[in-house]
């Protein structure tokens, strides 16, 4: 089975739908996202959990699919289903969601002999205002797993993968040194990594490279701070858990960043199924 476009447009359609937005003030409508998701996994052949925690007395949960050996070696795949504000969210975070869904359809029917267990992991209160704070649903899975003394091989964090643009100069950049080391049209897919876990995202670069097509490029930061840190991956380097972030580099690229205008018209859904392709590619070779 290989990914499939419809597949993730569908997955981004009924997320963007909810009403009212799918932010932290709206427990409904989270509650609206989570159950899509869980109902998608289970679908699957595959232990579906769910992992409720408290901020400011009121309830979130992370989703959780898991395939393989339940007490072997883990690898976690993470996204966030919550939204910024009153956005759509199509690319922070739909698409990323869409990306977890489709990944775990993808082992599920291939099903690939691991010697390692696979917990997708779909998270809330990824954004402000708790961004960056242990009150994340990753923070709160990451904890949950440095506490039980869960042994894990490395955390894939999808984080926007649906926004693309071939026209040049489409990439922007922080500083002129980073300019210098990358392409300025913006149709490539970036690997996030930790300085000191280099072998962990070259590993994935590497099979993302062979097995789809899409540039993929990759960055390494030495700290959570600015651009390094900002997704769920960041609750895993506290840990010293091997993570990466896959992203299309948000703000820096799509001009639609936590504004009304991230619809699902402005998604690229043929690259992002090669991101998809190329991850999946990866997760089976760890």
């Amino acid at each position: 089975m290989s990914p499939s476009r419809d597949r993730l447009y569908h997955d981004v359609a009924e997320l963007t739908s909810i009403q009212p937005a799918r932010h932290h003030a709206n427990l409904a409508s989270l509650d609206r996202a989570a159950d899509y998701i869980a109902a998608q996994f289970k679908k699957l052949d595959c232990r579906v959990s769910v992992q409720p925690f408290q901020v400011e007395r009121k309830a979130y949960k992370n989703v959780i699919a898991s395939f393989g050996p339940e007490h072997a070696e883990r690898v976690i795949v993470g996204a966030h289903y919550d939204v910024c504000g009153d956005q759509p969210g199509a690319d922070d975070n739909a698409s990323g969601v869409a990306g977890l869904l489709e990944t775990a359809r993808l082992l599920n029917a291939n099903k690939p002999d691991l010697p390692y267990r696979v917990d997708f992991v779909a998270y809330s209160l990824e954004e402000p205002p708790y961004f960056a704070s242990d009150r994340m649903g990753s923070s709160m899975h990451a904890k949950s797993l440095r506490d039980a003394k869960v042994r894990v091989r490395g955390m894939i964090c999808y984080e926007m993968i649906g926004y693309f643009s071939d026209a040049p100069g489409s990439q922007a950049f922080p500083d002129p040194a980073l300019a210098k080391r990358y392409p300025n049209t913006g149709n490539f897919i970036v690997v996030v990594g930790k300085n000191g876990q280099e072998a962990f995202s070259s590993k994935i670069k590497a099979h993302m490279k062979a097995h789809s097509k899409i540039d993929v490029q990759s960055i390494s930061f030495g700290s959570t701070a600015g651009l390094g840190g900002l997704s769920d991956h960041r609750n895993y380097w506290q840990y010293d858990y091997p993570a990466v972030m896959i992203n299309d580099t948000a703000f820096l690229r799509n001009p639609n960043y936590h504004r009304a205008s991230d619809t699902i018209d402005t998604l690229d859904f043929d690259k992002m199924t090669e991101v998809v392709r190329g991850v999946y590619a990866a997760l089976v070779r760890l």
